[in-house]
């Protein structure tokens, strides 16, 4: 059965390949996931471009599994020298926009669930829920359809990680900070220039070290990625505009961060965040699911990149074939026999807590 559905997987990651699937335009690609389900003789609910469906045998009182991977995909850039949306095996190689991040995984998911769907007597409840918007952290994503999933106690999300475990990853804050000044002409002399008021901010965001070091995730990193200022040579401008992207570690929620930064430069800038919701996420070294992975020899480690983890409140375990460096790089590919190791990997883990 296992390679049955390793089989159907590559047909399905190939024809996903081959149906643009950017964030917010996954119509195509959601018609391919209901027709597997279809075909598998699976009840399923849709809501935009998200797809859900529970194991047969789903019992109430028993806690559930979530098992997610998203099918949208970032615009390939400018590097590519093949066909983005052409699906091309060479040398055990799948290549193809959305083959490594993260087709792989959620076809590896998906045969994983099909696997387990119509099994009885199992210790948990599992839904797999195949999600729209991940890459561009949308509105009409995961978020947006956690509120119809019953019972949902901790998670796997699929995306590369070689199969290793992921029980760590760093949440994502933005912030927009603007430093004041006095406008005035470049002639006369002006003590208040918002260009240089930002040289102290600057150098605030550059050394300033968070007090909790997290034993996965190691320290927060703050990094200033954007500054503007000034419309014309002669103008001393009244405001300089900085872009602060920080990647938060699991000892401290993102609001707690904006507050502590808010106190230290309050009085040198306003500072506003884009958004909260993009906290850390982390589960125990000592859970079940965790466990069950380390038994068979995998490894764990905490991830810099962010997922659909961050919209969960549960413990979630982020893991899934192909190797996240080879992620949104121009001529993508994932190993065919990482999506045969993955389905087979899956299904032995989740076999060690079912």
């Amino acid at each position: 059965m296992i390679n049955k559905l390793t089989d159907k997987a590559l047909v399905l990651l190939k024809r996903l390949i081959a149906t643009q699937s950017f964030s917010t335009e996954e119509e195509g690609t959601a018609l391919l996931l209901e027709e597997w389900f279809r075909v598998h003789d699976i009840a399923f609910e849709r809501e935009n471009n998200n797809i859900w469906a529970y194991n047969k045998h789903f019992d109430a009182n028993k806690e559930t599994l979530l098992l997610n991977s998203h099918h949208d995909t970032v615009k390939p850039n400018s590097n590519y020298t093949r066909d983005p949306l052409e699906a091309t095996e060479e040398d055990g190689k799948l290549f193809g926009l959305g083959s490594n991040d993260a087709g792989g995984c959620l076809v590896s998911l998906l045969a994983t669930f099909t696997y387990f769907y119509a099994q009885e007597n199992l210790n948990y409840n599992i839904v797999i829920v195949t999600s729209a918007q991940e890459e561009n952290s949308g509105p009409k994503g995961l978020n947006s359809v956690l509120k119809y999933l019953k019972g949902v106690k901790f998670a796997i999300v699929g995306e590369p990680t070689l199969m290793q475990l992921a029980i760590a990853e760093k949440g994502l804050l933005v912030l927009d900070v603007k430093v004041k000044g006095t406008s005035g002409h470049a002639a006369h002399r002006y003590d208040d220039n918002a260009i240089y008021n930002t040289i102290e901010v600057l150098e605030w965001f550059k050394n300033f070290e968070f007090e909790k070091t997290s034993d996965v995730l190691g320290k927060v990193k703050m990094t200033v990625t954007q500054i503007a200022a000034g419309k014309q040579h002669n103008v001393v401008p009244g405001q300089c505009e900085l872009v602060v992207d920080i990647r938060v570690n699991d000892q401290y929620q993102n609001a707690e961060v904006l507050a502590l930064i808010q106190e230290h430069i309050g009085e040198k800038a306003t500072v506003n965040a884009r958004s909260l919701r993009l906290n850390s996420s982390s589960i125990p070294l000592e859970h079940p699911l965790v466990q069950s992975g380390i038994k068979l020899g995998r490894t764990t480690y905490g991830s810099p990149t962010l997922s659909d983890q961050a919209a969960l409140s549960c413990p979630s375990l982020k893991l899934g074939p192909g190797d996240s460096t080879r992620s949104h790089m121009a001529d993508e590919y994932i190993f065919v026999n990482e999506i045969k190791e993955g389905i087979e990997l899956y299904i032995k883990i989740l076999k060690g807590i079912l």
